[in-house]
């Protein structure tokens, strides 16, 4: 009986190979994406030139010119346009962190809310879904900007409580005035979050080999605080506060946070909120009954079932669309022009009319908002990932 050869190996570099073809379209594919955008900006270049407008981004180190009505970072007219881009993106980036965190918890309250078994706490989280989700952003943005600037008191007779003062100027309240301490005091928190992390890990592990429940959640809080208290101690314990006083005219001192920044705080806020609720909702729906029955067999509280069986198993339904309601209330602080508030898109139209430079500026604006929504992208796929059920 006479052997058989075996069959000519394939060449990888071999058109009959799938994966060589696959790379040859790809490789065609980026060099017509790549053609395509070199004419686009060589013909734009040519006809900017025949018409005689400047281009480039040399007026980045040109003096800007004008002021900015809030500045988180030290700022003045005379520094150049790249300051004030800077100034910009900081208003959005404040906006978009504390809107993204309170949205986090306010959206989280409404979706476990709709499975609450009180029919009033059902019924109030639902009403609030259906009508802040239905109702455009940029008219509930006008809605708040009229309530804080019409319907407040003025400056001179604000709303007080305590050291807080609300107006049509603004919320005031008492700063620190930093010193080491401070510093110390952060160190000391993040030390503190470092070891209450350490310490959940080891519960959960624990947990798992012995079925026994340890509550983490007040050690964590106590190991965080503790952290913080113990840094600030060790820095000098420094307790002095600039607090706001009322002035003749207006509020002085302390620290203070202007109607258009509240206006679009709490505008995607509470829009934002009834989609991330939905969200959630739509997530614990996910969990099949059955771990809940089980979770109630094993003697845990309606909390701890939540808590321990419902939400982590939820996370992988919750996550990429929560990742989209995070996206989405980035961009949307891009209304925040329509109000007033000085977000990078204001200072760019700023720029942009007084320089001329409409290509650049809007190319400036294109990538600020591109890296923070690959930024948050990342950060949230990480999350996924590490919260991802992981099978046996």
């Amino acid at each position: 009986m006479s052997s058989q050869s075996a069959p000519p190996k394939r060449s990888r570099w071999s058109w009959r190979s799938q994966a060589f073809r696959g790379l040859v379209y790809q490789l065609l594919a980026i060099t017509v994406i790549g053609s395509a955008l070199w004419l686009l900006a060589r013909n734009t270049m040519t006809n900017m030139e025949a018409r005689g407008i400047q281009s480039g981004f040399d007026f980045l180190t040109q003096a800007a010119g004008f002021d900015i009505g809030e500045t988180p970072i030290p700022y003045d007219s005379g520094q150049g346009y790249w300051r004030a881009f800077l100034v910009g993106l900081a208003n959005t980036l404040r906006v978009a962190v504390v809107g993204i965190f309170l949205t986090t918890i306010l959206g989280t309250l409404l979706g476990v809310g709709r499975f609450s078994r009180n029919a009033l706490v059902r019924g109030i989280c639902t009403a609030y879904v259906e009508l802040f989700r239905n109702i455009p952003v940029l008219l509930q943005l006008f809605l708040w900007y009229i309530l804080l600037t019409e319907f407040l008191p003025d400056s001179w007779e604000p709303m007080q409580a305590g050291s807080f003062f609300l107006s049509k100027g603004g919320l005031s309240f008492p700063a620190p005035i930093w010193a080491f301490g401070h510093l110390t005091g952060l160190l000391g928190i993040v030390l503190g979050c470092v070891v209450a992390a350490a310490y959940r890990r080891r519960n959960h592990r624990h947990f798992e080999a012995t079925g026994e429940l340890r509550g983490s959640l007040w050690v964590a809080i106590v190991l965080v605080l503790g952290g913080g208290a113990l840094g600030w101690l060790l820095g000098g314990a420094p307790a002095s506060f600039d607090v706001p006083v009322k002035g003749d005219f207006a509020i002085e001192h302390g620290a203070a946070v202007t109607p258009e920044f509240l206006t679009v705080l709490l505008g995607l806020t509470m829009y934002t909120a009834a989609f991330v609720a939905e969200v959630v909702r739509a997530g614990i729906s996910s969990v099949s009954a059955g771990q809940s029955e089980a979770a109630s067999a094993l003697g845990l509280s309606k909390g701890q079932t939540m808590r321990l069986v419902m939400l982590p198993q939820a996370l992988r339904v919750i996550i990429p669309p929560l990742t989209n309601q995070y996206l989405n209330l980035t961009k949307n602080s891009s209304l925040a022009v329509a109000v007033g508030y000085p977000d990078i898109v204001s200072v760019t139209n700023t720029a942009l009319n007084q320089t001329g430079r409409a290509v650049e500026c809007i190319a400036i604006v294109m990538a600020i908002y591109l890296t923070t929504s690959l930024a948050t992208s990342l950060l949230m796929n990480w999350y996924n990932t590490r919260s991802a059920i992981k099978e046996r």
